[in-house]
């Protein structure tokens, strides 16, 4: 990281996370996605009116700073309080909490991201946390001992992962906020002889709601994403598997570029087998770096086998320690160390990759066993140099896609027929073009296909390089090539959500509505972790065949990804005064005001090839009132 690139400050940061996240969704995914867009909302404004930001936003976790402890813990109370007023409306077992974390510490920014041990500590106070609770940090404690009317609770010093020293941690009651008070063990010890009283009290009540909660269960759900059938069915039979992040113990935090690499090759190689459904790393990689119980995330993502493991690289050598676990009963079926030279690190990968699909018992081709053995470049530096190139590229801002670029030219430089290496050149000028970080868009464009189409001289098999090709194709209005280079890249890698998600925009582009909704929804299956536009286009597809709940479910699930982005807010607008909801429909397009103030309803929908599908969308808008 160049100095140049970032800049060091002390924050408070607010870590928020929902606690028995797995049982919600396990128990009914669509209700949960709603109740939590609705709740995300609401700690979005609140977090706004304390002067906050938000950092980050996957899955259910949630990562603000605050240039002041005291506003970041007003805002907490806040937010608690909000939601406890929300949560009274519903079913107990529907109920939504969070749990907070609020630590003051050093941080690293760059390009609106947060780096530092800060960031890891709020999240373990916010895993101590009770469910709608807050914990303080001892740092953030000592700002706000004597500005706020609370109470807090000395919960004594904890040692936390990958922290050196232990942390104070502190409780903040709750229940009354008038004086601020640091209650000693005896005095909480007590507190909690009374609250013992009182669940004696309450003990047969909570037979009765249990015996209920009971009869509740066996009722029918309704169909959920994960339960699909139709075009779906064959996804739902195949052995779906999820590879979790392996775990870097090297020591060197330099090295988790090299530990996400690995994991990221294995799950493409594993993608290739057409009889296996494989997770995307999109959704996987959300659990990088939280307590793992691979059985309880293996349900939470729809996949009945989990791959998790640790890696140890030295100069010269690599100890590898894999396990794969059978997600419905908890059973490890298969457990295996390696310790290799590091050279052998892609003999190593085909090693693993054959003892899953051999364990799985798969039924696969010589072809397909072949492609999913992965190629040496002829100089193991350069691959080095992909793996970092990547994680520069997929942090998504401009400053990190030139060092990408940096880094695969670098890997270009020392093998000049690494084909993976050109695929990332292509990669980066694309994003370039696309995201307007170039005065030359089309000669950049350009470039990305020349990049595209030396990776496929090098090797055809190249999924990759085939999607990247059909996106180019996309956004040269070539829709005809753009589908035949998307459906080349499944037919390569037929677990690749990302080739899925080009294939499906456009189709929906080229007027073909129903075949574009089976690829998003597939690209969604694979995964759910999506930050792609495949959610808004979904949303869109159903929108055009006149499927308005189902558009504005495929929106709202979206929106909990990225809050921010104004073509879910556009479209949402459109959806909304379709379906009569006025009022819904002005907030949408007040939000598509405030993010693009310059937008214009006429000429959204350009690239639509059917002319219909266009003035379908502006009269929504119009509808909506936007001009």
């Amino acid at each position: 990281m160049n100095a140049e690139q970032y800049r060091r400050k002390i924050s408070a940061i607010f870590n928020a996370d929902v606690a028995g996240y797995s049982r919600l969704m396990g128990d009914d995914e669509e209700d949960t996605v709603k109740t939590l867009t609705r709740y995300r909302a609401v700690m979005f404004e609140r977090i706004r009116q304390h002067g906050g930001r938000v950092v980050d936003s996957p899955g259910d976790n949630l990562l603000a700073e605050f240039p002041s402890v005291v506003e970041a813990l007003r805002c907490g109370l806040d937010v608690q309080r909000d939601l406890g007023r929300r949560n009274a409306s519903l079913l107990e077992e529907r109920r939504m909490q969070f749990r907070i974390g609020i630590n003051l510490g050093d941080v690293i920014e760059e390009d609106g991201r947060l780096y530092g041990d800060a960031i890891n500590v709020a999240s373990r106070l916010e895993s101590l946390a009770d469910s709608g609770g807050i914990s303080l940090s001892g740092t953030a404690y000592d700002q706000v001992k004597n500005k706020l009317p609370c109470r807090f609770d000395f919960q004594g010093e904890h040692r936390v992962k990958n922290i050196k020293d232990p942390v104070r941690v502190y409780r903040v009651e709750m229940a009354s906020n008038t004086t601020t008070t640091v209650r000693s063990p005896k005095t909480a010890a007590a507190g909690r002889s009374i609250s013992l009283r009182i669940l004696l009290l309450m003990t047969t009540l909570l037979i009765v709601m249990a015996a209920a909660y009971w009869k509740y269960r066996q009722m029918p759900t309704p169909l959920r994403l994960s339960q699909t059938k139709g075009a779906d069915a064959a996804l739902a039979e195949k052995a779906a598997i999820a590879v979790l992040p392996f775990k870097n113990l090297s020591g060197d935090p330099e090295q988790e570029y090299f530990s996400d690499g690995i994991t990221n090759d294995i799950i493409t190689d594993l993608s290739r087998f057409r009889y296996l459904m494989v997770i995307s790393g999109n959704t996987t990689f959300t659990y990088k770096n939280k307590p793992i119980d691979a059985a309880a995330i293996g349900r939470e993502i729809g996949a009945r086998y989990v791959l998790k493991g640790t890696i140890q690289k030295s100069d010269t050598d690599l100890r590898i320690n894999t396990q794969l676990i059978d997600a419905a009963n908890g059973v490890h079926l298969w457990a295996e160390r390696y310790e290799r030279e590091y050279k052998d690190i892609f003999k190593l990968q085909s090693e693993i990759v054959q003892a899953i699909v051999s364990r799985l018992a798969l039924k696969t081709f010589k072809a397909e066993r072949d492609r999913a053995m992965v190629k040496a470049p002829n100089d193991l530096q350069a691959y080095d140099y992909l793996l970092r190139g990547w994680e520069y590229f997929n942090r998504r801002t401009r400053s990190s896609n030139m060092r990408a670029r940096a880094l695969f030219s670098k890997a270009v430089a020392l093998d000049s027929r690494y084909a993976d290496a050109y695929s990332g050149l292509g990669s980066v000028d694309l994003v370039k073009a696309t995201n307007g970080w170039t005065e030359f868009p089309q000669k950049t464009l350009e470039n990305a296909e020349t990049y595209a189409r030396k990776a496929l001289e090098l090797d055809e098999a190249n999924a990759l390089a085939h999607s990247l090709l059909a996106e180019i194709y996309a956004f040269q209005n070539q829709y005809p090539l753009a589908i035949r280079e998307a459906e080349r890249a499944i037919e390569l890698n037929p677990n690749d959500a990302n080739s899925y998600q080009k294939l499906g925009f456009i189709k929906l582009w080229s007027g073909q509505t129903d075949e574009a909704i089976a690829a998003l929804r597939k690209s969604l299956r694979l995964d759910s972790h999506t930050r792609t536009n495949a959610w808004m286009h979904l949303g869109m597809a159903y929108y055009l065949k006149g499927l308005y709940g189902k558009a504005l479910e495929a929106l709202e699930d979206g929106l909990v990804k990225r809050p921010d982005f104004v073509g879910f807010h556009i479209v949402l607008a459109a959806t909304y005064a379709r379906m009569g909801r006025a009022e819904d429909a002005g907030r949408a397009a007040d939000a598509v005001r405030h993010l693009d103030p310059f937008f214009e309803a006429d000429t959204f929908g350009t690239v639509f090839r059917n002319p219909a599908h266009k003035q379908a969308l502006v009269e929504g808008l119009r509808m909506a009132g936007l001009k």
